[in-house]
């Protein structure tokens, strides 16, 4: 397997707790011999299950960020047992200008994976955590929420298998997660994502879907950090002696004919909300067009059944943005 150029200033196979940096290289006008900074943690305490914890693969998707920042400043070695290893902005050039792809080279981190260590920045970072973090984790729990454009309910996530027993093992650590809802998206594997990384890795992963907005809900990041917590506990690296226990589990699939798509470009106002039930052919919203004012507006409606569990959270819009999605009770 080619070997990563992304060096890591931190002992991730020692105990103690380390916070430093993977080193990516990236000689540019300002800095010929510079590297881009992604934040990386070591918490290590002997042998024991290996957590892998992402946050930033999308830079504008915040309670994972907030939440591993969070956690990183909570435990200290003696608390844990095996080793959490944490990425809180896996793809720091687009964390940092808040953007869900990199300002270099466009990418969106997560459908490029395996990556290539000769590739775009991107590309680079995909294959050092694939290659370097995936292959030490027994489990990863890749944090999302929906970024600037979207907003969802509270969600844990994963993705229909094939391999069934994979799936009940996912859903199973999604009902300790603890999110309202546990989403089950169809049709969604093979597009390389941090999932067909997991799979390659023969590791079980597990993602979010936590608001969105460009902003951070207090309560969803305490859920999230109630979850992340949980699953630590339940692989036996922390004790949760005082975390409560997790709600109900609301599981909902989701197909691709869920997903309502605008039709044009305007401005999008919605028929309906978060967390309502639809049926096929009723009203999604209207495409009103203030550049031609005497235009029509333009309606959207449901292809599908569901309830609505992820909306857009700008009003413009273009030709192919994702306005609404739905997910059908399991």
């Amino acid at each position: 397997m080619t070997k990563t150029s992304v060096k890591i200033d931190i002992p991730l196979s020692a105990n103690g707790k380390h916070v430093g940096y993977a080193r990516l290289p990236h000689s540019v006008h300002r800095s010929a011999y510079g590297w881009l900074p992604i934040p990386l943690v070591s918490i290590r305490n002997g042998d024991g299950p290996v957590v892998l914890l992402m946050a930033g693969t999308h830079g504008d998707e915040y309670e994972g960020q907030v939440t591993l920042t969070r956690l990183i400043q909570q435990f200290e070695p003696e608390s844990i047992s095996g080793q959490i290893i944490v990425l809180p902005m896996a793809n720091y050039p687009a964390a940092l200008a808040g953007l869900r792809t990199s300002p270099i080279d466009g990418a969106n981190l997560n459908r490029i994976y395996p990556g290539d260590a000769h590739g775009s920045v991107s590309e680079v970072i995909a294959h050092f955590i694939e290659t370097e973090l995936f292959s030490r984790a027994d489990v990863v729990l890749d944090l999302h929420s929906g970024g600037t454009s979207l907003n969802y309910l509270p969600s844990s996530v994963t993705l229909a298998a094939d391999d069934t027993a994979l799936l009940e093992q996912s859903k199973q650590l999604m009902r300790l997660f603890g999110a309202p809802y546990g989403v089950v998206f169809e049709g969604r594997a093979g597009i390389g994502s941090s999932y067909d990384a997991a799979l390659r890795n023969k590791i079980i992963r597990i993602g979010t879907e936590l608001g969105g907005r460009a902003w951070v809900n207090p309560a969803y990041r305490q859920i999230c950090e109630d979850g992340v917590l949980r699953i630590l506990g339940h692989f036996g690296v922390i004790n949760t002696v005082d975390i409560p226990q997790p709600p109900e589990v609301r599981f909902v699939k989701v197909a691709a004919k869920s997903f309502v798509y605008a039709t044009a470009e305007g401005i999008f106002e919605a028929a309906v909300s978060l967390g309502d039930n639809v049926k096929a052919g009723d009203l999604a919203g209207k495409i009103y067009f203030p550049a031609t004012p005497l235009r029509p507006a333009e309606h959207i409606h449901f292809d599908d059944d569901g309830m609505v569990i992820c909306e857009r959270a700008v009003a413009s819009c273009q030709t192919g943005d994702c306005l609404f999605h739905l997910g059908k009770p399991e």
